[in-house]
């Protein structure tokens, strides 16, 4: 459920019409929900309310410091994946000791960085970066509290760029190797095994692969108890999908549900990292019609959001909903929505049936919480869109529109070509 809703003719983001937000704010500019936020963050970790856990929000799926200090406030935690998005959780106000650090290529530095507040642990991805943090935290003189991220080899079901959890892809430890480097871990001094994590993949939609990972997981801690390797914390990862077409993922009730059934009796507190289910039908882009071509091969609505607004389109293939600001009524036709990008690959959607449009009005692409404004960039020297988020009936910009002046920020011409 999400809190974007036809008022008449007018599409609402809570008690605001969206139409006045974009005469005030203007175009392109992503709209989040508070009020969606808070519920979909609530009905998932309520859904784990019966065991020891801890939600750890997934920074990846929107960074944002508003969207981020939404769930701090509710008693979540972070999941980081560089220098940069621990940085952003605790400007956010999170407790260091509710972000996990993530990631297949954390730099030294970053290492470094996350071990001065310190977190509640690092989920390690090879043996090289396992010596590393060892070698680090002695330097600092501290112990570096590791999960180990296996591998499980299980196939999640997914698009191929977001499937995380296979022999091929590049996260993780092979999960028949990790004894053998929790032993490797148990004998270096500057590190403390306390975890096993696991992450099979993004927008999941059945639970089949999330049992078989966990059935493995389980397996090996207790293996790993009979070698003597404590673990305390089991750390599941994300994934759950949501709604874009007619995908039917699983209720956050039942997804804990059936998880809590397999792992039972393993006397682990749980860390979860969901993302894109707890923002991404929270959000929308809204957009402007600059112009319509109408032609005997193709109907195209140009607009100003691009795919360096939103790549999902364009990078994967993927389904975004489009409907308009306003309904107006009109005839649906065959169209291909496209942005100012010179690129053939800029488009948010293709061979849609659509209301036919005129210039001027707005479009509002749906479900664009997650992945949309953290993949964004400035290709084609285009600024960055503004960021809004509505709290009943009174909306906040929380991110300024990039203007020309940002797109240079940092760049040098060299004397000699002055």
């Amino acid at each position: 459920m999400h809190d974007f809703q036809y008022r008449g003719d007018q599409l609402y983001c809570e008690e605001f019409p969206i139409r006045a937000i974009a005469q005030q704010v203007g175009t392109p500019f992503y709209l989040y929900s508070l009020s969606t936020l808070e519920n979909h963050f609530r009905a998932f970790d309520n859904a784990f309310s019966g065991v020891e856990h801890l939600t750890c929000f997934s920074a990846k799926a929107n960074s944002n410091l508003a969207i981020l200090r939404v769930f701090v406030r509710l008693g979540g935690g972070v999941d980081v994946v560089s220098g940069g998005e621990l940085f952003r959780a605790m400007k956010a106000g999170a407790q260091p000791d509710k972000i996990v650090y993530s990631g297949v290529g954390k730099r030294l530095e970053e290492m470094e960085y996350a071990l001065e507040f310190p977190i509640l642990m690092f989920n390690v991805e090879s043996s090289q970066e396992l010596v590393a943090i060892d070698r680090i935290a002695g330097k600092m003189g501290t112990k570096a509290p590791i999960a180990l991220r296996v591998n499980p080899d299980v196939d999640p079901r997914t698009h191929p760029y977001v499937s995380t959890g296979l022999k091929k892809n590049k996260f993780g430890i092979n999960i028949q190797r990790s004894i053998g480097e929790y032993q490797l871990a148990s004998t270096l001094p500057n590190v403390k095994v306390i975890g096993v994590s696991c992450h099979i993949g993004s927008q999941l939609t059945e639970m089949g692969p999330f049992l078989e990972a966990v059935q493995r997981i389980k397996e090996l801690v207790q293996k790993l108890r009979a070698e003597g390797i404590q673990v305390r914390y089991i750390d599941l990862g994300g994934g759950l999908g949501i709604t874009y077409h007619q995908e039917e993922p699983p209720h956050p009730r039942e997804y804990a549900q059936s998880l809590l059934g397999e792992i039972s009796g393993i006397d682990c507190t749980l860390i979860l990292e969901p993302g894109r289910v707890i923002v991404g039908n929270a959000g929308i882009l809204v957009t402007q019609v600059l112009f319509t071509k109408e032609g005997g091969e193709k109907n195209f609505i140009i607009v100003d959001a691009a795919m360096n607004d939103l790549i999902r389109p364009s990078l994967y293939g993927s389904y975004q909903r489009i409907q308009p600001v306003q309904q107006n009524h009109r005839p649906e036709i065959l169209v291909d929505v496209v942005g100012p990008i010179c690129e053939s690959g800029d488009f948010l959607a293709k061979d849609r049936k659509l209301p036919k449009a005129e210039p001027g009005e707005l479009l509002a692409v749906m479900s664009a919480g997650a992945y949309g404004f953290s993949m964004s960039s400035n290709y084609n020297s285009r600024p960055r869109a503004a960021e809004v988020l509505v709290a009943r009936d009174r909306f906040y910009i929380i991110r300024q529109r990039e203007d020309y002046d940002d797109l240079i920020k940092g760049e040098l011409i060299p004397d000699f070509l002055a």
